[in-house]
């Protein structure tokens, strides 16, 4: 076929002109100033825009390398998929996604089964964002049950406690704060790094709305002897008369106890446990933000709590703090569940239990490290540094050099002068990944110690004075 030479002079400019840039870099958007804090007047390029946000998050840390946070960073492209095709959907819109409703509903029931709730309790539960917003809604039942129980009992109302350990999350005094309940926070006690029960007992009265109790702290990675907390609340209602529940945070240990310590009385198999949180985004293996709240039975919810809406379709009973929020992450819990089994959550967490076990058994060999947490129940390793003129802060500025996050931190209360560093094993850091994690710390180690040895030196070297 031949072609011929165009008139240029009697085509249009669409015609004769291509309008896409030369490559994105080429535009004149990476070569002037975008606006950072006010809203440009004019708007970019698709590509243009993408790209300097892409850019930008490059200085972001790389979530493959991060020991500090539990949440999960890794799905199965399966999961991935299903979460991209579900990302438009507000769960609250139970009228017009009445499938996800009752996937959700699957879920709560699993968990409560899981959770050994008796067969004669009614169980009932939701969806959260995140265990911070289950824990809050938690303890909120159990503050209006107290009131009302005080109420019908003509007693006094106005000065609700809690009573917890120092191992807790910040939200358990975000609640305290935030629904005006004396908080009643018992320090740590040096080398234990938990409550005790007897600690417990001291602390309550007939004003206790809750007895605060962990299973997997963020500090330590240990748990409360709930069993213990238990029995004395037992003898406490048997002998006062205060029947004071126990809601468990559950947030890291809930999806780790059922699979690896079956044995373990930690939940509904224990009278008082009435009310469970755990986040599905750190050991449930999803993508964050999702949480779930389960009550051993529904008469531990006050009906008064739940609102009934009508105004998206059909009638909804919601229990919330927030109101809208995605459906993709209770399809990827859901998901989890079915692909996995009981049998496939136990086959990971007990890879990650072994590679937290091998890296505490580096670190204590190295003699440079003392493992704080030595009988590892949950895969995470606290150690403090050994005889060293540097410390742990020190220790983690430098790994971030190479691109490890791993958190430096003091203990809470009556623990505070030790300070430690923290590394999460999730399900995508391997054995490879530990022995270059741990060969990176040694190293940095060994670097720390030459850096203060010459510091050392000089300073003896050095005359403060000028001779003339």
């Amino acid at each position: 076929m031949l072609s011929k030479k165009h008139d240029l002079r009697k085509m249009s400019e669409s015609e004769k002109e291509h309008t896409v840039n030369t490559t994105t870099y080429g535009s004149r958007y990476f070569g002037e100033s975008v606006p950072k804090f006010e809203m440009p007047e004019e708007g970019m390029p698709a590509r243009a825009a993408y790209q300097i946000i892409h850019d930008e998050l490059n200085l972001d840390g790389n979530p493959a390398l991060n020991l500090a946070s539990f949440v999960t960073t890794w799905m199965e492209p399966e999961a991935d998929k299903l979460i991209q095709e579900s990302i438009d959907k507000n769960y609250v819109d139970n009228d017009e996604y009445p499938q996800t409703e009752k996937i959700q509903d699957r879920c709560v029931n699993m968990l409560a089964r899981l959770f050994n709730a008796p067969s004669d309790c009614k169980s009932i539960g939701t969806s959260a964002i995140g265990s911070s917003e289950a824990i809050m809604l938690g303890l909120l039942a159990h503050k209006w049950t107290w009131k009302k129980r005080r109420q019908a009992e003509g007693k006094p109302f106005d000065k609700p406690n809690i009573v917890m350990g120092a191992d807790v999350h910040t939200v358990w005094e975000k609640f305290a704060r935030y629904f005006d309940v004396e908080l009643r926070l018992i320090p740590l006690k040096r080398d234990i790094y938990t409550i005790t029960a007897e600690d417990v007992t001291e602390n309550v009265d007939e004003n206790t709305i809750a007895v605060g109790a962990v299973i997997g702290t963020t500090f330590t990675g240990q748990m409360d002897p709930i069993k213990e907390i238990n029995n004395c609340l037992l003898e406490i209602k048997k002998t006062k008369g205060w029947d004071i529940p126990i809601h468990v945070d559950g947030a890291s240990g809930g999806f780790i106890a059922p699979f690896i310590y079956p044995d373990l009385e930690w939940d509904f198999r224990l009278e008082q446990v009435r009310s469970i949180n755990v986040s599905g985004h750190k050991y449930g293996l999803v993508y964050p933000g999702i949480g779930w709240l389960i009550f051993k039975d529904k008469t531990d919810l006050p009906e008064e709590l739940i609102f009934n809406i009508n105004y998206l379709g059909g009638s909804m009973p919601n229990y919330s703090l927030n109101f809208s929020k995605g459906s993709s992450t209770i399809i990827a819990q859901y998901y989890n569940f079915i692909r996995l089994g009981r049998k496939g959550y136990g086959e990971i967490i007990q890879n990650m239990l072994k590679n937290a076990q091998y890296l505490s058994k580096k670190l204590e060999e190295s003699g440079r490290f003392e493992v704080i947490n030595n009988d590892i129940m949950f895969p995470l390793v606290t150690a403090r540094l050994k005889d060293v003129d540097f410390d742990v802060f020190q220790l983690s500025e430098k790994l971030r050099e190479k691109g490890w996050i791993v958190p430096a931190y003091t203990l809470p209360e009556d623990a505070e002068d030790i300070a430690v560093i923290r590394m999460v094993i999730k399900e995508s850091f391997g054995r490879d990944m530990i022995d270059m994690l741990f060969n990176d710390m040694v190293d940095t180690c060994s670097r720390l110690k030459e850096l203060a040895i010459k510091k050392e030196d000089i300073e003896e070297r050095e005359n403060p004075s000028l001779l003339y």
